[in-house]
C-alpha cells in the first residue's frame, strides 16, 4: 500500500532531546501475564489470556472498608503514577517551550465502557471539550475501533483519526491550522490494506463459531476483529477463548492480542498505536523535533505501545485511565472519563491564559 500525502515539515529538524525530568515512574504490579512467551496452540495460552483479561478488567466489589493490602498497593501505585490533575502544573512546566500534541483513546477514555460496543456514546460535554481542545492543539483519536465507526461517535471533522489500532489513519477533512502544507490532501495511511479480505473471512467464521455462546459479540473493525467477553458469563470465557483459538490457528498471517474483556485478531505486521503515534507526529511535521510534547491518554493494554514509545523517545508523557493499579509505562493516571474531561478542559484554559499573558507583553 502506498503512503499518500504525508506532510513532513522540513524546518527545525533537530536532534531529539529529552524534556525536563518529570515525576512518575514504573512500578510492576505482579500478575500472571506472559502472553508473548507462550505458544498460541497451547492450553497455557488460553489460561494466560483469561488471567490477563481479568487483571486488566478488574471488577473488585465496592466496599466502604477496603482491605489494608489493597489500600497499600493502590497508595504505592499512586505514588509512582500520580493524578494528572494533581500534577497539572508540573506537567505544564515540563511542556514549556514545546508544542503540545494530543492523542486520545476512545472507549474508556472519552466514553465510558459499556456492555454494548455500539452504544459507547460520548457525552455532549465531552464532545464540546474535545472540540475546544482541537482548536488549541493538534488532536488525534487513536483507537482499536473501525475509523468510520469512531468518527460517527465523535463527529468532529477537525481531528486526526487512527482506527484499527493505527492501521487506518486519516487526517482532518476540514482544513487544519497545524498542517504546514495547506494545499495538501488529508493524510491517509493504511499499512494493512492487503489483509482486508482475510479479516472479512475471519470475521464471518468467528460469528458462526461463537454464536452458541450467550453474550458473545464479534465486531468487525475493518483491519482487526474484536471478540467481546463483557456480556459473557465468566465461567464461559474458557470455551469462548477456545472457539477463537480454533479459528485463528488456521490463519498464520494473523495474531491475537488481549484487552479489557476482549480478544482482538490483527494482521501480523509490525504496527501498533505506538507506531501510529510516530506516524502522526511525522505527518504534523514533528519528526525528530526536540520542541514537541506529545500527551497520550488511554485505558487499555493496547495503549501501552504508545506509552512505551513516548518513554523511548524521551518526550511527552502517557496518562493511564484506571481506578485500579495496573502494570503500565504511563507516568500519570486519571480514574475515569469525567477526570479526562476535566484534564482536557484545564489544558484548554491553560492555553487561553498563556495566549492572554503573551498578548499583554
Amino acid at each position: 500500500m502506498t503512503q499518500q500525502n504525508v506532510v513532513v515539515g522540513a524546518e527545525d529538524m533537530k536532534r531529539a532531546q529529552k524534556p525536563p525530568a518529570i515525576p512518575g515512574g514504573y512500578i510492576p504490579i505482579p500478575r500472571r501475564s506472559v502472553l508473548k512467551s507462550l505458544e498460541i496452540n497451547g492450553p497455557e495460552r488460553i489460561n494466560a489470556w483469561l488471567d490477563s483479561m481479568r487483571a486488566s478488567s478488574p471488577t473488585h466489589p465496592k466496599s466502604s472498608t477496603p482491605s489494608p493490602h489493597i489500600s497499600q498497593d493502590h497508595s504505592s501505585w499512586i505514588l509512582n503514577h500520580p493524578s494528572a490533575l494533581d500534577m497539572f502544573d508540573q506537567i505544564m512546566d515540563a511542556s514549556k517551550g514545546k508544542k503540545i500534541v494530543m492523542f486520545l483513546d476512545y472507549d474508556g477514555t472519552l466514553s465510558p465502557i459499556v456492555d454494548d460496543p455500539d452504544r459507547a456514546f460520548m457525552s455532549d460535554s465531552m464532545r464540546k471539550t474535545v472540540r475546544k481542545l482541537a482548536r488549541c492543539f493538534p488532536t488525534a483519536i487513536v483507537t482499536g475501533r473501525c475509523r468510520d465507526k469512531v468518527y460517527n461517535f465523535v463527529r468532529l471533522a477537525e481531528l486526526y483519526y487512527a482506527g484499527s489500532h493505527g492501521m487506518d489513519i486519516k487526517g482532518p477533512t476540514r482544513t487544519s491550522k497545524y498542517n504546514k502544507d495547506t494545499k495538501a490532501d488529508p493524510v491517509l495511511f493504511q499499512p494493512a490494506a492487503e489483509f482486508l479480505p482475510l479479516i472479512d473471512e475471519v470475521y464471518q467464521e468467528l460469528v458462526e463459531k461463537t454464536k452458541s455462546t450467550p453474550g458473545a459479540r464479534v465486531e468487525n473493525n475493518k483491519f482487526c476483529v474484536s471478540v467481546h467477553f463483557r456480556c459473557v458469563e465468566e465461567k464461559e470465557w474458557g470455551e469462548l477463548a477456545q472457539q477463537v483459538r480454533s479459528v485463528l490457528k488456521k490463519y498464520p498471517k494473523l495474531r491475537l492480542s488481549q484487552g479489557r474483556k476482549v480478544l482482538e485478531i490483527r494482521p501480523t505486521i509490525k504496527w501498533d498505536k505506538g507506531k501510529a503515534l510516530e506516524f502522526l507526529l511525522e505527518s504534523l511535521g514533528f519528526a525528530n523535533c526536540s520542541d514537541v510534547f506529545p500527551v497520550y491518554i488511554g485505558d487499555d493494554r493496547t495503549d501501552e505501545d504508545a506509552f512505551k514509545k513516548l518513554r523511548d523517545r524521551g518526550q511527552g508523557l502517557g496518562i493511564l485511565v484506571s481506578k485500579f493499579p495496573k502494570d503500565t509505562n504511563a507516568s500519570y493516571s486519571l480514574q475515569e472519563p469525567t477526570e479526562v474531561m476535566d484534564f482536557l478542559q484545564r489544558l484548554v484554559d491553560w492555553k487561553k491564559e498563556s495566549l492572554r499573558a503573551r498578548s499583554r507583553v
